[in-house]
């Protein structure tokens, strides 16, 4: 049950002058964040008829708070036949995209953006409205699939996997209480990775939980120190609101003695006026990541982080600033080893709903969408990563209930390809580098810059083939295969074009033909191209084709089919605007080997007579 952690700080706030008396009781139990009964009394509001745009956004509101976005997207439909303040607006959009509407999400962006030029989600959506196409067509970065340790029908997720091959996660599999949202509380729960990778039955870690909601954690690198959130209530920590004991979410620590948890103490920033949660440990264990909505943060809940001294102290929690946040909702950080933050956000450009960003606390600059298959149109959150086994965990509410996913990391390569002069050695710009797959399928062409370099992220366990041209130049082709290394080298020299031309012809690389046919393929097509680029810079010379057969198939068929042959070259020249006066072709079958072994040619010297001439006839 995650809502819990993604409701903290929602900070929804009523308009007084829209009040009545018939709104007094849900209005009650909306201020004290007890949405799910509040539901129940807006929604009798609106069956009785006495409904008007206030009660239509607080309901719109109350699902919004507990994530129903379907339901959330309804009443917020009806709410802004009224003009509204312009969160309501954007919370509309954030609705909208959840049921994949980008279009009509656009349009409530459009009038939040009017009403709030400056924010920085105002901002985010004018920079690039119709993000939805690039975010589709970037790499993808993972792989995703389901855990087996899922429940059937209830929230599983936070999993986090210690280098002791432990997965602890947070689950509402134990339906004997049920909270203020009439779900049931959170256990952590924990399950050993088996080195076939399957997972072992979980367990509840019962000396971590208590009867209230705990979780989610985060594991030291050695695995014997753990950091959980916790309701307040489980340690008596709220403030009495109208009728209901309000509690806020703290973190707490724990070590590992004897193979249990033991010694729990409350961090010292905890607040009875704003939770904090979600935590997360670096590697080196000197600094805790977490969410919050604490006093000095960019928007409802920020991502933060607080030092932790060597003598068990901790320093004053700093904001991560707008790199991560924004005046939105972050929550569920997660460190990697080299400095990499993983969380979600609401209010970043996605797909709906909770999106999974990364940002490179290192380097600065804009945080990145993680893209589907880890995104969708729903909640998608909590992910972790272990370095050392290579493997992230998140978690997604899209098949309608929070379940917990692997997600493996596709193996990508960087394929860094430097074009020069072969007799030179000189850098060459404006060079095409054409990749393809190892079908021959023509992926995607640049160009080189100034320095002489393309390139281009792929993936690693696949063979890829690099065509490099430029005018002027013999075009060459490079295959490289498969591998692990993160960037592949590539140079390619080119040969200039005008070194084909000998004394008395062309030297041009065969130009094959399919078997018994007449039609150019895809390669003799790029050779014949060099020739075209040769009487281009000539405009005087004047070629003769000279086509020849094996001694396959009688003299006559081979005869006709080198006629034809010739006759194709010729007007494969012509049409790429070669003067049908500059070229001739004639067909000299079998008549003319290069290897004379008559009737016992050996498939090599069938392929050497197989073959076109390109005689200078002027030059």
């Amino acid at each position: 049950m995650k809502k819990l952690y993604i409701a903290v700080g929602l900070l929804m706030a009523l308009q007084g002058y829209s009040q009545s008396k018939e709104t007094l009781k849900a209005d009650a139990l909306f201020e004290n964040s007890r949405y799910t009964v509040a539901i129940e009394e807006y929604l009798q509001l609106a069956n009785s008829n006495k409904a008007d745009a206030y009660v239509y956004k607080q309901l719109a509101d109350s699902y919004y708070a507990v994530f129903n976005m379907d339901e959330a997207a309804k009443w917020y439909a009806k709410a802004v036949e009224t003009k509204q303040d312009a969160e309501t607006y954007y919370r509309y959009a954030v609705a909208l995209k959840t049921q994949g509407k980008y279009a009509e999400a656009n349009k409530q962006m459009d009038t939040f953006a009017a009403m709030m030029p400056n924010d920085q989600r105002a901002v985010l959506h004018k920079a690039n409205p119709d993000y939805i196409p690039s975010l589709n067509s970037q790499n993808k970065m993972f792989d995703a699939t389901a855990l087996d340790v899922n429940s059937k029908d209830k929230s599983d997720f936070g999993a986090v996997l210690s280098n002791d091959n432990i997965l602890y996660f947070v689950s509402a599999r134990n339906t004997s209480a049920t909270d203020d949202y009439g779900q049931p509380y959170i256990d952590i729960f924990s399950s050993v990775k088996n080195a076939d990778g399957s997972f072992s039955e979980a367990v509840a870690v019962s000396e971590l939980n208590t009867r209230f909601h705990d979780g989610p954690v985060a594991v030291s690198a050695e695995g014997n120190t753990v950091y959980f959130a916790r309701d307040g209530h489980a340690e008596g920590q709220y403030t009495k609101g109208k009728k209901v004991k309000l509690a806020q979410i703290g973190l707490y620590k724990a070590t590992k003695v004897d193979g249990k948890w033991q010694n729990i103490t409350a961090l010292p920033f905890n607040s009875t006026s704003y939770s904090v949660g979600s935590p997360n440990l670096s590697a080196d264990g000197k600094t805790l990541y977490f969410a919050s909505n604490m006093p000095g943060g960019l928007g409802d809940t920020d991502i933060w982080k607080v030092n932790v001294n060597s003598d068990g102290t901790y320093g004053i929690p700093v904001n991560l600033g707008k790199d991560v946040n924004t005046p939105g909702k972050e929550n569920f950080p997660f460190i990697t080893d080299d400095n990499i933050l993983y969380f979600s956000s609401v209010s970043r450009p996605g797909y709906g709903g909770f999106d999974i960003f990364k940002a490179d606390l290192t380097k600065g600059g804009e945080a990145v969408n993680l893209g589907k298959p880890v995104n969708s149109e729903k909640d998608d959150f909590s992910f972790s990563f272990n370095t050392k086994q290579n493997v992230g965990y998140f978690s997604s509410n899209r098949s309608g209930v929070d379940n917990i996913y692997t997600a493996n990391p596709v193996c990508r390569v960087e394929a860094l390809t430097t074009v020069t002069d072969v007799k030179t050695g000189k850098v060459l710009a404006d060079a095409k580098v054409a990749i393809l797959d190892n079908a021959k399928n023509s992926i995607e062409t640049k160009q080189t810059g100034t320095d002489g370099k393309a390139s281009y992220d792929v993936e690693c366990d696949t063979d890829y083939v690099l065509e490099v041209s430029k005018t002027g130049y013999e075009p060459t082709t490079i295959t490289f295969a498969k591998t692990g290394e993160k960037t592949v080298m590539v140079e390619a020299a080119l040969r200039p074009v005008n070194e084909l031309i000998k004394e008395t012809h062309i030297e041009l690389a065969d130009i094959n033909f399919e078997f018994g046919k007449s039609n150019i393929t895809r390669e003799g097509a790029k050779e014949l191209d060099k020739l075209v680029e040769i009487m281009n810079d000539y405009p005087e010379m004047v070629i003769l084709v000279k086509s020849h057969t094996d001694t396959k198939g009688s003299a006559d068929f081979n005869m006709k089919l080198s006629e034809k042959r010739a006759q194709a070259t010729v007007s494969y020249v012509i049409s790429k605007g070669i003067s049908k006066d500059r070229i001739s072709g004639k067909g000299y079958g079998e008549s003319e080997p290069k290897v004379n072994c008559g009737e016992k040619c050996t498939d090599e010297q069938n392929a050497q007579n197989r073959r076109s001439e390109f005689l200078i006839v002027k030059k």
